[in-house]
Order: C-alpha cells, then structure tokens, then sequence
C-alpha cells in the first residue's frame, strides 16, 4: 500500500540524513521549525542537559560543544543512546533540580496531561534553568491515536504560568503555507526516497522549488502570524533569591 511504502521511506529518510544542516530542508515545517528553534538552542542551552521525547536525538551533534552532557528521555527505545524510558507525566526517575536544560520538543501534543507534564519538566531545572520547547498550532493527525492537543501562545503562556515559570519568548514558527507545503514535502520525498538515483534529485527540488519559496511566502503574507504552524517557546525557572 501507498501509506505503507511512506512510511518506510519516512524512516529510511531519518536513518540516511543525520545532519542537521541537510534535514532541516526536508520539509517547510521543518525549516521553519529551525529557523526559530536554533537561535534558541544557541543563545539558551547549556550545562547539563536533557533531551524529553529525545526520539533519534535529531540536534546531538549541533550541541555537541555547546552543553557538558546531553541525556536522553523517551517513552520506548528509539535510540541506543537513551538515559531514561518513561512516562513525561511522572518523571520519577529524575531528581529535583538535576538539569540547567530541558528540551521538549514536538511532545506536548502527545501527552494527556500537559499542566502535569510541564509540572515535572518545571520540577527537574535548576532554579536559572531553561525550558525549550516547541509544539504545533496547524499538525496533520499523527502518531494515533496519541495526537491530543494543538496550541497558541495564550495556552503556552497558560501552561508556564501554572508550573511557575518565567517566559523568555514565546515566538511562531512557520505558517499556513508551510503546512501545506510539509504535505507536498512528504509526498515528494517519500515516494521516491527508496530509488537511489532518484532521492537526490528528490532532495534537490524540495529545498529549491518547494522550502525555500514557501518560506518566503509565509514571511510576506502572514506576517501576524494568525495561521502560525506553531511555537518554540523558552522560559526560565526563578532563580533562588539571596534570602532563601
């Protein structure tokens, strides 16, 4: 079947571009995504740091000589390389205060629970600790049936507020054209990843004739953002005050 042969040129995809650099232009999502989310990474990451809902670990190598540890938290092995299986909503498993970052990546939509997940994510900084994340506005259904929620930044800010962090900035990534643009993305990519000859020049037209033209339509022709594809947010948790 159709949906089949995606799927495995999905995973062949993942498994054949390991760098960054490259698989940022798989998609308009994903560039967009980036576009927002790497200045972060570079400005906020550092010290120790955990990765929650790690999957194949995509920005190991950018942080590399950035943080002094990168641990791993996942739900299932996906990885070789994971420090923790488990469940975001009880992160038991991680002590209080053990990490200057956590990254949370495309998780929150998938969790039944995000005031008790970002609770435990709160929980496990170090007071002056960051929090980045990202989570989707505009997302096709994946992941069923473990796909519950989408959101703004008025629900981000909702979120931080009850687990009593501080935000740093709260900022849209990519637009309406950009999720239409990731479907275009997939269907390009994915039906022809398995043909060598053909996965290049694949490649080629999606970053040149698809990414790079979408990205430029949404900067012009949404520039409030109200079609956003979603968020990457940092917040920080209150540093512990001279008095305490």
């Amino acid at each position: 079947m159709l949906s089949e042969l995606f799927k495995r040129n999905r995973r062949l995809l993942n498994e054949s571009i390991q760098d960054p650099r490259r698989r940022t232009y798989i998609s308009p999502a994903v560039y967009a995504t980036d576009r927002a989310l790497l200045p972060a990474l570079a400005e906020h990451a550092r010290g120790v740091l955990l990765d929650v809902g790690a999957g194949d670990v995509p920005y190991r190598s950018l942080l590399a000589g950035q943080v002094d540890r990168h641990d791993t938290f996942d739900v299932e092995h996906r990885t070789d390389a994971l420090t923790y299986v488990g469940d975001i909503h009880d992160m038991h498993m991680v002590a209080d205060n053990a990490y200057d970052t956590v990254l949370c990546l495309s998780v929150l939509e998938h969790v039944r629970e995000p005031f008790r997940a970002i609770g435990e994510l709160a929980r496990i900084l170090r007071p002056g600790g960051r929090l980045i994340l990202t989570v989707p506005h505009l997302s096709r259904l994946h992941e069923e049936p473990h796909d519950y929620f989408r959101y703004t930044q008025y629900g981000l800010r909702s979120l931080l507020e009850s687990a009593g962090l501080e935000e740093i900035s709260i900022g849209a990534a990519g637009g309406l054209f950009a999720f239409l643009g990731h479907q275009v993305s997939t269907v390009l990519l994915c039906s022809v990843w398995h043909v060598p000859l053909l996965r290049g020049l694949a490649y080629w037209l999606n970053k040149w004739l698809v990414v790079r033209p979408i990205h430029w339509l949404d900067a012009r022709l949404d520039r409030r953002r109200i079609f956003a594809l979603g968020y990457v947010c940092v917040a920080a948790k209150p540093a512990v005050g001279p008095e305490e």
